[in-house]
């Protein structure tokens, strides 16, 4: 730079570093060579050292050279400048003190002195500018590198700019808190060179690692320097600017800027820049604000946080953002929303707040209450968070509990998660923190509410009498003064003609006396005498009180006289005086007034407390309400939901709701979730509730948590409890049940401890639980077991001796894990106790007729199997004592059974139906587990003993070979490891093959056991009209399934007879058995059930809603596993999703939504669905059809899915032949989630449909299917699509409405060769081909059972392919005579009704018979 021009030269601070070389002239710096900057700047603090701070007047050039190559020049001479510009401007810091104070500075070195430190800084900021640049390419290069270059990127020779840059901004603060306005002659200081210090602190907050908690005091330093610039140097609206820029552009400094501007209006007094700043927000347009998210977010996050650290500053701007909540932009409702209940929680929060603060508190409870049904999602959640910490905080006024309980309650049922997630939290929160009670019942409080409301309408009666007693003078002299004046008049004034009667009166002593005697008549109601004793008196005692008058009533007679009365009367006369004989009214007065002062009192707490009561029963109902929805909640989709929903019922135990028994136990099967978080909320929510008691001492806490437990067995189902045993066995395991629990169970067991026999119940079967976890609990105490639980008194009680018998199967449990090979499994001698007592108690019951027996006797028998060395004997000797039982029977039956109704005819004698069936179900229950033994244990132990065998033999072959062998046959010996390998598979197989062929041969030869019932329970089946007794049917079923278990030949031998009695019996016991046996066959022979498949699928429509609901089961389990083949019969499942019954409904829900998880199967399966639901001779109505579909359509989800079904269902139109398939294709396109490709496919089958669309129906769909894109906010493109189809919709319903057989083109379109079809006739089906519901079948009785025709060939399938027949219907014969011969009660199917051929299924099922 060339020498300044003049004196009056000043270096005009540039607005961009640009300009400062562009300016041109003397005043423009000289850009020196890279090379030799390193001279320069040696040059310049050599000139430093000499002139001091000034010196930068003569070598800026040097400097802006420096500033214009930086990227170029060597890091060493960047850093040396940094330190020498640090310490020039610290030495003018420090000598500016005494620069400022000099009073004799002339103009000339105030200019020299202004234009050298606008210079220093100038440099000193351009560098910091630069380091900061550079250092945030660099952290940005580490962030894309993920840190692996950070070696590179590390501090070079010692310098670290984020040590440099905090003592730079200080250094600066320092500097701008002088008076530095005396260098610019006591003027304002230039605000460029106030913008020059602020630029760069705003260029280091635009650093994202700012934020980072080692760059805290740097942060601190800016803010501390930005306050300065604020209080000295009117940075006010530079500030407010630059900030809402930044906050529009950079989404991490919203927070910083949060503290920031909190801090300037506490610590600093800038309190107007918080005004300021929201007036600056609040003049957005929220128009634009819907457009830029980022800067709306910045926006709310600032918001937010101002609101949280000063609400007070922030409500009395509150009104400039209002406006917003009406914008579009969620996140600034949002933000002003969460800055409302920041307020109301730390402002506005109190019983004591003045009118117009309360006024403002409701107004913003209002807004709040509002937005709870915001149109987002994501508003309606926020919002309910907050008032959950409203109501957490106790902020929230009782007069809006329940509006805003209510307002919760409505919200379950939102369709987003997280609303309906916060909803619950903020029930769980009422709860928490209600004002009522510590116990919500609805029962509980209705009493107390019924009972203090009467009291209150008492109170109210008594109030009212009472105040009718206390009525004052006054009342009583207004209630008398007309008659009074009538008789003054009347005295005073008498009518012509009428004698005046004179009253004898005597005045009294004294005019106290008098005045008492009339008081007296007057509340006689002797007005005559009072009146004449009064003008008596008035002559009498002139002058003296109370008888002296006004000088203005002395001319009106009538008026002093009522006067003087009224004056006596009232008392008004009295002033300091009482008389005496009135001292007893006026207490009795008085005490009349303290009553009623005090029932008003009363009745005003009375009040109080039935409004509490109301208010808390009002609570309590909502809480049931909600209690009801919630529970529902814990099987839907969403973790988070079902997590939320189990911690609610965990708040709601806590408070003694009692519906919350039934959501705990509905949250047990989730114990089985294959979630993890899932599980260990059940598990966390039963340790909260169950396993931590109180008490004062251990017994007492072990007491308490016994009782609790047992609570969860009454009335408890078999899933239950099951559920309850995971979740026990696994604190077990975990060792959080404590001993003192184990130890009071021993003794209810035992009897030992005082309990009812249902609490002696749940005692085993909790000790059964636990012995899951730890099968030593049982083990050790087996014989205390055998000899309380299954002594001579069993007989009294089956259900305590079967859950006996199943605490002790636990000790089966150790055979379950992976023990040594060499170790057998855990076996008892058949000679053990436990097997005596069993055979013992299972004989000595069976000729009782209890109920309680079959399951007791059905557990005793698998603890046999499973537990003794020889069961198959044990269970043998059991049924030959039992069988011996039975014909005892028949020979020495009494006289009185041998006619009773529940007897069977048997020759001579009559046989007790229920010996029959415990014999029945005895023989087929020993008979499966015999199977499942075979199976199971003896192909296990079959194995480990041909492995320990192996491993043996090949311990000999190593033992016996030596190391040059085994060298030299390496190979060899890899080649006999894999041939080992083999003949280990071939082991299996071969083991797998003997079971089965004794199952197959022996089981069920002449020469067994099993063949001297097999005939009886063949009969039993064949014969229903000779043995009609519903539980011996339903057993003889039962263990005519069992028996098919066995033996695949036989199996085939009796499926005609098995599928005949689920179809025709009339028990729904029986076809609830079969269908439930029919399933376990499916997966034991699936090729022998396939064909039968379609009997299975129609007791989908069985009369009976319990045997619908197990078909429904049996049916989920078999397709979900793939053992039978998904056709077009799924409809029938699909059907269940309009039972009548809910728990149907709940299972057939299941199922789909299980099958939806298995790729495309809903997507598959639809056409078909749809086609045979929409058939009017076999499907559905219409209202039932759409509510079907509703639910399947909720399943895709998937745009190519949804595509692909608009092209499908368009063409069905085509082949459809009925107006109700015209509109119910049409509501299923309705449903479809339309996308833009999914558009086009509709407008390019438009054919397919343009001649149906003169129904309304159809046109309402189409119409409905449009508009719902039209708001959903598509494309410009779109949008012109969807006008166009909606004017070829419009014009195709207007052609069919104006004239059907009018021809001509379509508008849009090509002309179409789709014929208008007329009305549709129904093609004619016969009685025979059509199918019927099992309902209507079963009432055509004289119609005979078909069975399924046998599969076809290939040339009968072509045959069939050119004249299609429907399947025939399936209907019920019934006898016509009531004969008994076995040929007409049989119920079997003809040999060649029964199919014969055998499609293979490929098993996807571990049960696989070997």
């Amino acid at each position: 730079m060339a020498s300044p021009p003049g004196a009056a030269w000043e270096f005009q601070l540039p607005l961009c570093p640009g300009d400062l070389l562009r300016s041109g002239g003397s005043a423009s710096p000289r850009l020196l060579p890279p090379a030799q900057l390193s001279g320069a700047l040696a040059a310049f603090g050599a000139a430093f050292g000499a002139q001091g701070p000034r010196a930068v007047l003569q070598h800026f050039d040097a400097l802006c050279s420096l500033l214009h190559h930086f990227h170029t020049v060597d890091a060493a001479i960047k850093e040396d400048a940094l330190d020498l510009m640090k310490k020039v401007v610290s030495s003018h810091y420090n000598d500016l003190p005494s620069i400022l104070d000099d009073p004799g500075l002339s103009s000339s070195d105030c200019l020299a002195h202004r234009n050298a430190l606008k210079m220093n800084c100038y440099v000193l900021t351009r560098l910091v500018e630069a380091f900061e640049t550079e250092s945030f390419k660099r952290d940005s290069v580490e962030l894309s590198l993920g840190g692996r270059n950070k070696k590179g990127c590390a501090k070079r020779s010692g310098f670290s700019w984020e040590e440099e840059r905090q003592p730079l901004i200080q250094l600066l603060t320092e500097l701008l808190q002088l008076d530095l306005r005396r260098l610019w002659s006591g003027l304002v200081v230039e605000e460029e060179f106030v913008s020059l210090m602020t630029g760069i602190c705003y260029r280091i907050l635009e650093n994202p690692t700012i934020n980072h908690q080692k760059h805290r005091p740097t942060r601190e330093a800016v803010i501390h320097l930005l306050a300065v610039t604020l209080m000295r140097y009117d940075h006010m609206l530079s500030a407010t600017l630059k900030i809402t820029q930044m906050l529009q552009h950079f989404e991490h400094v919203a927070p910083l800027f949060g503290g920031a501007v909190s801090l300037w209006a506490t610590e600093y007094g800038m309190k107007s820049i918080v005004g300021e700043l929201l007036r600056e927000i609040g003049q957005k347009c929220p128009q634009n604000l819907a457009r830029d998210a980022s800067g709306a977010k910045g926006y709310a996050v600032f918001l937010t946080e101002l609101a949280e650290q000063i609400p007070g500053m922030v409500l009395s701007n509150m009104s400039v953002l209002l406006h917003h909540l009406d914008g579009e932009n969620y996140t600034m409702r949002n933000a002003i929303l969460t800055a409302m209940a920041e307020i109301l929680l730390q402002v506005l929060n109190g019983d004591q707040l003045e009118e117009a603060v309360r006024s403002t508190r409701d107004q913003f409870l209002d807004m709040l209450q509002a937005h709870v049904c915001d149109v987002l999602g994501h508003v309606r959640s926020r919002v309910l968070q907050l008032f959950t910490r409203i109501v957490q905080r106790k902020a929230l006024p009782l007069t809006r509990f329940q509006t805003v309980v209510c307002l919760a309650v409505g919200r379950l049922q939102d369709k987003s998660v997280m609303v309906v997630k916060n909803a619950v939290q903020l029930l769980a929160a009422f709860l928490s923190n209600n004002p009522f009670s510590c116990k919500i019942s609805c029962s509980d409080l209705a009493e107390p509410l019924k009972k203090e409301m009467q009291k209150l309408h008492e109170m109210r009666d008594k109030h009212k009498a009472a105040s009718a007693l206390a009525i004052t003078p006054e009342e009583e002299w207004e209630a008398m003064q007309p008659e009074l004046k009538a008789m003054v008049q009347q005295l005073l004034h008498p009518l012509q003609g009428e004698e005046e009667r004179e009253v004898a009166v005597e005045v009294e002593d004294t005019a106290q006396d008098t005045a008492e005697h009339i008081i007296q008549l007057l509340r006689k109601l002797n007005y005559k005498a009072a009146v004449c004793l009064t003008q008596e008196a008035v002559s009498c005692f002139q002058g003296i009180e109370p008888f002296i008058s006004t000088s203005e009533l002395k001319d009106d007679k009538e008026a002093m006289i009522l006067g003087i009365l009224k004056a006596l009367y009232t008392g008004s006369h009295l002033k300091n005086c009482v008389p005496k004989p009135l001292n007893d009214s006026d207490n009795t007065e008085s005490e009349d007034l303290a009553v009623v002062e005090q029932l008003a009192s009363e009745m005003v707490k009375q009040e109080m407390l039935v409004q509490y009561l109301q208010d808390a029963y009002n609570f309590s109902v909502k809480i049931m309400e909600a209690t009801s929805m919630v529970s529902r909640m814990m099987y839907g989709n969403s973790v988070s939901v079902v997590q939320e929903a189990i911690e609610f019922f965990v708040t709601v135990s806590q408070f003694g709701v009692p519906q919350a028994v039934l959501g705990v136990r509905r949250m047990l099967p989730l114990i089985w979730s294959k979630e993890l978080s899932i599980r260990e909320a059940v598990l966390s929510a039963y340790r909260r509730l169950y396993l931590s008691p109180s008490g004062d001492s251990e017994r007492v806490r072990a007491q308490n948590q016994v009782q609790s437990l047992s609570l969860l067995m009454v009335d408890a189902s078999l899933g239950t409890i099951q559920c309850l045993e995971e979740i026990i066995s696994e604190f077990v395991q975990k060792d959080e049940i404590k001993p003192s629990v184990i130890q009071l169970l021993w003794e209810q067991f035992t009897e030992k401890s005082q309990c009812s026999s249902l609490e002696r119940q749940a005692a085993i079967m909790l000790l059964g639980m636990m012995a899951r976890g730890k099968p030593e609990i049982v083990g050790s105490n087996l014989d205390v077991l055998v000899t309380v639980g299954l002594d001579e008194k069993v007989h009294k009680d089956y259900g305590f001796a079967k859950e006996v018998c199943n605490a002790i199967s636990k000790l089966a449990g150790c055979n379950k894990p992976a023990l040594e090979k060499s170790q057998a499994p855990f076996r008892l001698p058949e000679t053990h106790l436990l097997f005596e007592w069993l055979s013992d108690a299972v004989s000595a019951g069976f000729d009782q007729p209890s109920t309680l027996w079959l399951p007791f006797m059905e557990a005793a028998v698998n603890l046999i199997y499973q537990l003794a060395e020889g069961p198959e004997e044990i269970c043998a000797q059991i049924l030959k004592d039992c069988s011996q039982k039975t014909l005892d029977g028949l020979l020495d039956l009494p006289a009185e059974l041998e006619a009773s109704p529940g007897s069977i005819p048997g020759g001579t004698n009559a046989l007790p139906t229920f010996l029959l069936t415990h014999l029945i179900s005895l023989v087929g229950h020993v008979a499966l587990q015999q199977v499942v033994y075979l199976e199971g244990a003896v192909s296990a132990e079959l194995r480990r003993r041909r492995v320990l065998r192996e491993e043996q033999e090949a311990k000999k072959r190593a033992a016996s070979s030596t190391k040059e062998q085994s060298a030299k046959d390496t190979g060899n010996e890899t080649t006999m490891e894999e041939d080992l390998g083999l003949v280990g598979a071939s082991a299996d197989d071969t083991e797998a093959e003997l079971v089965r062929n004794i199952c197959e041969t022996e089981l069920l030869d002449e020469k067994q056991l099993f063949s001297t019932f097999m005939p009886l329970v063949l009969k039993i089946c064949n014969n229903p009209l000779v043995y009609r007794d519903p539980a011996l049917s339903a057993a003889a079923a039962l263990a005519l399934g069992k028996f098919c278990m066995i033996s695949a030949e036989f199996c085939d031998s009796q499926l005609r007879l098995l599928f005949t009695m689920l179809e025709k019996s009339s028990l729904p016991g029986v076809r609830s058995n079969l269908m439930i046996v029919a399933g376990d066959l499916a997966i034991r022979f699936p090729n022998l059930i396939e064909p039968w498949t379609p009997h299975l699928y129609a007791r989908l429509r069985d009369p009976c809603h319990d045997v619908r609901q197990i078909a429904g089961l049996v049916m989920t389990h078999l397709i979900l596993k793939d053992m039978v083949k998904v056709k077009g019969q799924v409809s029938e499942m699909a059907t269940l999703l309009i039972d009548p019954e809910e728990e149907i409904v709940r299972l057939a829900q299941n199922f789909f939504s299980e099958l939806s998880s298995k790729g495309n199967a809903i997507y598959n399966l639809l056409p078909d669905i749809i086609s045979r639901l929409s058939d009017p001779d076999c499907g559905v109505d219409e209202e039932s059809f759409h509510t079907i579909m509703r639910h399947l359509f909720s399943y895709i989800t998937k745009d190519k899915q949804a595509e692909s079904l608009v092209e499908k269902l368009c063409q069905r139109f085509r082949t459809a032949k009925t107006e109700r398939q015209f509109r119910d294709l049409s509501h299923c396109l309705m449903l479809l989630p339309l996308s833009d490709r999914g558009l086009h496919k509709m407008q390019e089958n438009f054919d397919c449909f343009a001649d149906k669309l003169q129904d309304p129906a159809v046109y309402r769909c189409f119409r409905a299917t449009l508009s719902r894109l039209h708001r959903g906010g598509t494309k410009p493109e779109t949008k012109v699509l969807i006008e166009e189809l909606e004017q070829k919709l419009h014009a195709c319903h207007n052609r069919g409405l104006d004239s059907i057989e009018a021809p001509g083109e379509i508008p849009g379109q090509e002309s179409s060769q789709t014929p208008v079809p007329g009305p549709a006739k129904k093609r004619p089906v016969a009685g025979s081909q059509r199918r019927q519901p099992l309902r209507v079948a079963n009432r055509e009785v004289d119609s005979p059972f078909i069975t399924p025709p046998p599969r076809m060939t290939r040339h009968h399938r072509n045959a069939s392919k050119r004249n299609p027949s429907r399947r025939p219907a399936i209907t019920v014969s019934s006898d016509e005579e009531n004969s008994l011969e076995e040929d007409e009660l049989s119920a079997e199917l003809k040999e060649d009704e029964t199919p014969t051929k055998k499609t293979p299924i490929s098993r996807a099922s571990a049960c696989r018979a070997r």
